[in-house]
């Protein structure tokens, strides 16, 4: 029993030392933890954080200029990973700033031009798409021999449509294109044959055909351009050689289906107008065209188009509620609130389309297109053919309220500009004495009078209809109001006339002695067409003194200009006014001219003199006969008709 017992207490207490024993981890086990292999994983994770920190200690940069280089470092690692051609680039780059100073001489030049040449061999076409070395390309190709740009050329031969369509190659291809010879300049041109529409639709590739239109001559331009009006025109390239460009001559020509052409040119059009592609002459040709053959239909729904805005773009207030936009995105908006017709105005086919939709654009499409030309006016007023426009506007639109709150008000603060300005004048001379042949060319003339057959029997059968029609839903190419209370409306209620009449004052020299000038002072001396300034008669008179005062300087004062009456341009402006105003001659003559004719008889100036005996009012003639006379009998001023 002795020894049952003994087994019994030795068992408890190893089983009781197995329970008082320490765990196997030591005395630093942190509490709450599984003993046994957890605990040495745990202290290895521990020992390797240490590790990598110490290690990071060692290699993390302390100065600022550490850090700048090895952030410069990783910079060249990662370029290298992404551009295969890296230390190409850079040695291009290196000798793309010696080629192009202004001080290297041409042999130098030359050099570095063949040595770029030379490290690109083999590789033109994966150079011409990078945004650097392009750029190195095209400083090649302006200044490198002929032989080495034919070599270029050959090598980026097969490959040229599809550069075309890349952001920083398209400037390589015009450069190419620039100094190409005839024979390679007529390859690229057939090269494009059934291409030209979808490259158009491109919006980098629309840049190369507009450049190779611009470069070819008549024939050439028409291959291009026929290939928009029809399929069969896009497959067979013979059918392309024609000697007219005008889609009604060819379809008569060549017996083309009429609405399979409007339907081939509307698949053409309709993507550019969505995309906003419109700034390119070929397509504003096309778009006259497709206007010519268009049913009423189509071609109000291209109009209603052009007129409205572009998608996403900003209205002219939101454009003002942000002023700390930058300014690259601030004019990208501003140009993207306006009517895709806006930026067509730079040649004579824009311009008739521009003409097309202010003639057969509604009411409220008149007042929207006035509204987009809030803070453009002068611009487009100093603009050859943007000048044309507004005198279009100031003749159509019946809206003279929203005129003179936008345009005139605009036209008002640059009168100073306007006046001397060759466009400029225009459109007041058009509120002055509308289409006048003086200052408007037949060409200008038919631009601003331009309509579309289709297009004005709409505008015929919509004037037609009953007068409870809604006033937006109307269109018609002519304004409903009297044409001389419009212009009484834009001169005078605007304050235009006025303004006007005091800058002739204020710049009367300098508006006499231009060429330019003189043609506004003159029109508003004799108070316009229909005497439409004689309601401010008094002012006009103040505008006779002043030119009387500057004629009335005396001959031979030293001064920078020459006299008025002895410059070409002012002494001939003088004698008009003699001629057609007899309250100006009187003026005049009692101011400057009275008893000293004599000393004006010789020169420009015996012009001037002999106005008063050539003017049909009898008053003008009597205040100078017998002055002037006594020195046509003793010789000094040849009688007025006779050589």
């Amino acid at each position: 029993m002795a020894t049952g017992g003994g087994k019994m207490e030795s068992k408890k207490r190893k089983r009781d030392g197995k329970v008082d024993q320490k765990p196997k981890g030591g005395k630093n086990q942190v509490p709450g933890k599984v003993a046994g292999k957890p605990q040495k994983a745990q202290e290895k994770g521990f020992k390797k954080e240490k590790h990598m920190a110490i290690k990071t200690e060692k290699k993390e940069p302390k100065s600022a200029k550490e850090r700048r280089l090895a952030s410069k470092e990783m910079t060249e690692l990662r370029k290298k990973k992404r551009k295969p051609n890296y230390n190409l680039e850079r040695e291009l780059a290196l000798l793309w700033e010696k080629m192009r100073c202004h001080g290297v001489s041409k042999e130098d030049r030359s050099k570095f031009v063949s040595e770029a040449l030379r490290k690109m061999g083999g590789k033109f076409m994966e150079i011409a798409g990078s945004h650097v070395s392009a750029r190195v390309l095209q400083t090649c190709i302006k200044y490198c021999t002929q032989e080495e740009k034919d070599k270029v050329f050959d090598a980026l031969r097969p490959h040229f449509l599809t550069l075309a369509r890349k952001k920083y190659a398209v400037h390589l291809v015009k450069k190419l294109l620039d100094s190409a010879s005839k024979k390679q300049f007529e390859w690229f041109v057939s090269s494009l044959h059934g291409q030209v529409a979808s490259l158009l639709r491109h919006s980098v590739g629309a840049a190369v055909v507009e450049h190779v239109y611009h470069l070819a001559k008549g024939s050439q331009k028409r291959s291009l351009l026929v290939e928009m009006y029809s399929t069969e025109l896009q497959l067979f390239k013979d059918l392309t050689k024609t000697n007219s460009a005008r889609l009604l001559d060819i379809i008569a020509k060549l017996g083309l289906q009429k609405s399979s052409v409007l339907q081939h040119m509307t698949q053409v059009i309709q993507p550019l107008l969505e995309k906003g592609i419109v700034d390119y002459s070929i397509v504003h040709t096309a778009i006259i065209e497709y206007l010519t053959i268009a049913d009423k239909t189509s071609a109000m729904d291209v109009i209603r188009q052009l007129i409205s805005q572009t998608e996403g773009s900003a209205s002219s207030d939101e454009t003002e509620v942000t002023p700390n936009l930058p300014k690259k995105l601030k004019n990208k908006s501003k140009r993207l609130a306006q009517p895709l017709f806006v930026r067509m105005m730079h040649n004579r086919d824009g311009l008739k389309i521009a003409v097309l939709c202010v003639k057969h654009g509604t009411a409220k499409d008149r007042k929207k297109i006035i509204k987009s030309m809030k803070g453009h006016v002068r611009k487009l007023a100093l603009d050859q053919y943007g000048s044309l426009l507004l005198i279009c506007i100031l003749s159509i639109v019946d809206d003279t309220k929203l005129m003179n709150k936008i345009i005139m008000q605009e036209i008002k603060k640059a009168l100073n500009d306007l006046v001397h300005d060759k466009n400029g004048r225009r459109p007041l001379l058009q509120l002055l004495h509308p289409n006048c042949s003086r200052y408007l060319s037949p060409d200008d003339l038919a631009c601003i009078n331009y309509t579309v057959p289709s297009i004005i029997s709409q505008g015929e059968e919509l004037a037609e209809t009953d007068v409870s029609t809604d006033e937006g839903q109307k269109a018609s190419v002519e304004g409903k109001k009297d044409p001389s209370l419009r212009r009484s409306e834009l001169l005078l209620d605007s304050g235009l006339g006025e303004g006007l009449i005091e800058a002739c004052t204020e710049n009367v020299g300098a508006l006499l002695r231009s060429n330019f000038g003189r043609e506004v002072i003159y029109e508003v001396a004799i108070g316009g067409a229909d005497k439409i300034l004689q309601p401010l008669s008094n002012k006009v008179h103040t505008l006779y003194e002043a030119i009387a005062s500057l004629a009335a300087v005396p001959k031979g004062t030293d001064t920078e200009e020459e006299h008025v009456f002895e410059n070409f341009h002012s002494s001939r402006t003088i004698r008009k006014l003699v001629l057609d105003s007899s309250e100006f001659a009187s003026v005049l003559w009692k101011v400057s001219l009275e008893g000293k004719t004599e000393m004006w008889a010789q020169g420009h100036s015996s012009k001037v003199i002999l106005a008063f005996l050539e003017s049909s009012d009898s008053k003008t003639r009597d205040l100078a006969k017998s002055e002037v006379q006594h020195l046509i009998d003793t010789g000094v001023l040849k009688e007025p008709g006779k050589n």
